[in-house]
């Protein structure tokens, strides 16, 4: 019976023994650092970006280990909300101005993590061949926001049509900072998704990028197209807090490669690329 009893307490003291360790291997475990997910969501509005998310972003993350979706939206709100709420891991469709300001006005951590080739804003007409036919007085639609307004107003001024005063800020140009309207142009603002169908009733309408290409215009039919500044090209975007993570080099990894701007000369023509890709 002692033997028993001895050969009992043993074997608890064994077990407990056990516990304890597994539990502190258990604890070690959760203590370690957790390595980055393979899956990836990322997101991009309907159309153009979502195409070059789909077509040469996520083929270069897979050739990379990633398991990746494709997210896309119909409006320029909900990117960055699920961006901002990791609903997605990053996303393409704006460019840094307008990064900046949603971000500031919603209480958002968000960067832009590296900027891409972009549809530049085009001056399309239907009466016109060339800009040189251009008649005193022809009408001319432009977007009624002001940043768009501005770009409309550089690319005219580059189309040899107007002058902009020298003192004028090149991000926020408006009509009253045209020093000089050669042809006595006539601006007609209006919302940059109609700019498309103003072609048929203005003389000349300056096209964002991607409303032209949403109405299926072909970018190479400007009579001019817009010397981007940097500040309008779309960026992939992310998290702040994520903006030096494996994932973020990998992107960025893939977006310098030879590879992309190939795929890029071939299926996005008429796209202005970025000072860093031309350099």
């Amino acid at each position: 019976m002692k033997k028993w009893f001895i050969g009992f307490i043993l074997l608890l003291t064994a077990a407990v023994l056990a516990a304890c360790g597994g539990k502190e291997e258990k604890n070690e475990a959760a203590d370690a650092p957790a390595s980055e997910s393979k899956e990836v969501k990322f997101g991009a509005t309907a159309g153009p970006y979502s195409d070059m998310v789909s077509t040469i972003i996520k083929p270069g993350l897979e050739e990379k280990g990633y398991k990746v979706e494709l997210v896309e939206f119909s409006d320029y709100i909900q990117p960055n909300n699920a961006l901002d709420t990791g609903d997605i891991d990053a996303n393409l469709f704006q460019h840094s101005i307008y990064l900046e300001t949603f971000a500031n006005q919603n209480n958002m951590d968000l960067t832009g993590l590296i900027s891409v080739p972009t549809a530049p804003m085009g001056i399309y007409s239907n009466n016109y061949k060339s800009l040189d036919d251009v008649k005193d007085g022809a009408t001319v639609a432009i977007p009624n926001d002001p940043t768009n307004a501005a770009r409309a107003f550089n690319t005219l001024q580059d189309a040899g049509l107007i002058t902009v005063s020298k003192d004028a800020d090149p991000l926020t140009v408006s009509e009253k900072d045209i020093a000089e309207n050669k042809k006595n142009l006539k601006f007609q603002p209006i919302e940059a998704g109609q700019l498309p169908r103003a072609v048929e009733s203005a003389d000349l309408s300056a096209v964002p990028g991607n409303f032209a290409l949403a109405a299926n215009m072909n970018l190479l039919d400007a009579l001019q197209l817009e010397n981007m500044d940097d500040k309008y090209r779309n960026v992939v975007a992310v998290k702040t807090a994520n903006k030096d993570s494996q994932l973020a080099q990998d992107i960025k990894e893939v977006v310098e490669s030879e590879a992309f701007e190939k795929a890029i000369d071939e299926n996005f023509k008429g796209f202005g690329k970025p000072t860093w890709m031309t350099k």
